[in-house]
């Protein structure tokens, strides 16, 4: 390591884009919540009525937090791909993956996405 390349820059910036994910996995699982807090509330009530507005605005909320913590491990995924390819390959470890991190962000981020468009499309908004 005397020549300056030294892989420890390499796994500081995964350790970065982990953080990241556990970031936007929070993100995701806050807005799950939300979106799921007017359905809560209804069964609390003991109510066959849908109270439409409540629905409606924690799914939409819900949603938005969900395609948010998407967004940002996508973009941490990106950031990272980013940055790596800026790094000397000395600076990165033989025979380490350096592929799957990213791979696991993105699938992530696309099921935080795909959820979202699920929780969108079994709310009654009618």
């Amino acid at each position: 390591m005397s020549d300056g390349h030294d892989p420890r820059v390499y796994f500081a910036a995964e350790r970065t884009l982990l953080a990241w994910v556990r970031t936007g996995l929070g993100v995701i699982g806050m807005g799950f919540v939300v979106a799921r807090f007017g359905l809560f509330l209804r069964m609390m009530r003991r109510t066959d009525d849908v109270d439409t507005h409540a629905q409606l605005g924690s799914t939409v909320i819900g949603v938005g937090l969900l395609l948010l913590g998407s967004i940002a491990i996508a973009l941490a995924a990106w950031r990272h791909v980013h940055f790596q390819r800026g790094l000397d390959p000395r600076d990165i470890p033989l025979n380490y993956g350096t592929k799957w991190p990213v791979w696991f962000a993105m699938i992530l981020a696309v099921s935080g996405v795909a959820l979202a468009g699920y929780l969108l499309a079994r709310a009654n908004f009618a």
